[in-house]
Parts: structure tokens; sequence; C-alpha cells
């Protein structure tokens, strides 16, 4: 895949939109944390992350709030959009639901042809399973038709796909009701809770998950040569401290949930 030169003396950005599985977490949510802010840890400073997903977003609530059309006002020719939605367009909330083969399909085909429109690539990442697994082992399908239907999109529209739906029903099944726990928020003896995380989560990664699911979508882009070589680094590494996971102060997580925002969200 030939990637076009951008512009001179700026690095070239990976924008990401998704819901709250992906979002860069303050101080105050550890030991929760997004995916998106532990792929810095595997990628040079020759490319930038720009983390645009929110809590409870979907792809219709996403598209109407006006953050696509901010990442569209703000990319330049030859940034990336890696997005995923499924987790909250399943929800019956008339402000988040769409139907996998039709509204779902429309809202997610809007990233695309929008990001083409600006000269951009589009990457559509398939989200992960939530740990739901019986005592045999079985992971539950909560997400139904959405992946299915965002492969379907990528097929049709011959865009990447970041396969982490596939994945991680091999990583539950393989760790098993009891080992997959430490991957979400279960917290460890003497952590102390925090107001704004719940016990037992099996939707929202600790640091150590969110690790793990930043290396297999780096890797990921980085075999299909979505993006050149020489921008991974470190896929190799184990050992990472919590003080490299670009946790964010209280007044940086807020001003970029309100400023990542369209005037225009209509377009």
């Amino acid at each position: 895949m030939t990637q076009p030169a951008g512009q001179p003396g700026r690095r070239p950005r990976i924008f990401v939109a998704g819901g709250s599985n992906a979002v860069s977490r303050p101080y105050s949510y550890l030991p929760m944390a997004g995916w998106v802010q532990a792929m810095p840890l595997f990628l040079t400073d020759h490319v930038e992350v720009v983390n645009c997903a929110r809590a409870r977003a979907s792809s219709k609530s996403f598209r109407e709030r006006g953050r696509l059309q901010w990442i569209l006002e703000n990319m330049s020719p030859g940034d990336y959009l890696l997005f995923g939605f499924g987790q909250n367009d399943v929800k019956p909330d008339p402000g988040l639901h769409t139907k996998p083969f039709s509204t779902f399909m429309e809202h997610m085909s809007a990233y695309v042809h929008g990001v083409r429109e600006a000269q951009g690539h589009p990457v559509i990442m398939l989200p992960y399973e939530r740990r739901r697994i019986d005592r045999h082992g079985n992971v539950s399908r909560f997400l139904g038709d959405y992946p299915l239907a965002a492969q379907q999109l990528a097929e049709d529209e011959h865009v990447p796909v970041i396969d982490l739906y596939r994945q991680s029903l091999q990583w539950w099944e393989e760790l098993g009701p009891e080992n997959s726990k430490p991957v979400f928020v279960y917290l460890r003896p003497g952590e102390p809770l925090q107001a704004n995380v719940q016990d037992a989560d099996n939707v929202h990664l600790r640091a150590e998950g969110a690790v793990e699911v930043a290396r297999f979508v780096v890797r990921s882009m980085l075999e299909q040569g979505v993006i050149p070589g020489h921008w991974g680094r470190d896929l190799d590494r184990r050992r990472f401290s919590y003080d490299e996971m670009g946790w964010l102060d209280e007044e940086t997580f807020w001003q970029r949930t309100k400023s990542r925002v369209s005037q225009y969200p209509g377009k």
C-alpha cells in the first residue's frame, strides 16, 4: 500500500474514532485504560496518534454530534482514520442504536467516504468482544452481526480491516473464565476503587489489557502494509510500567472531550 508524502515538516497522524474502550483515561480512572493510549508504545515519533474516541459513542452518535466532522476538518492528506463501533450501536437507546446491515453500515460508510474526500486513509476496526464466558470456556457473542456488517462494508469499499473481534474471541477462549479477568478491570487486593471505576467490569480494560490490544492493532497495520514498516517499534517488548501509559490530567481530559466537536455536525 503506497503512502502519500503528506505535508512537509508535519508528522502524519492516525486519528481514532470509537467508544469508551478506546478513550484515553485520566489518572482518576486507574487502573482502567483505553487501548488507544497504549498505541504510542508501539509507534515511533514518525507518527502522531490523535485519540477522538468518546464514552458511550456509537457510529450514529459520534457522527451526529459532530465528532466525525471535527476529524475531517482537521485531517490532512495522508492522515489515517482508524474507527470501530458496535459496542453501543447494539443498545436500544434511540440516540445510539443502529441496525447492523442498514443504518450501521450507512453511518460507517460516511466515515469511509469522508476520509477519502479529505485524501486520507480509512481503516475499519472490528471491536473486541466483551468478557462473557461460561464455565465451559465458550464466549458469548454480545456484538451480534455488527462485526460481520463492518467486515462486509470493508470488503465492498476495499478498506483495510483490523480484526480485533476474532482475535479477542480466541484470546478469551484460550485464557478462560479466570485467567481472562486480569485483562479487564478486576481490582487486585489493596487497589482503591475510584469513583469512576466499576470493579468486575467485563467491558473495559486494565492497562495490561490495553497494551495487548494496542500491540495487536499496530502489528496488524504493519503486517498489512497499512502504515510504513519503519513506524513500528517494540512489538515484542513485554514489560511496561504504568508511567508509560499516557494517562491524562483532568483538565486535559475534559478539554479534549469538549473541544473535539465540529460546529457543523450536519455535514
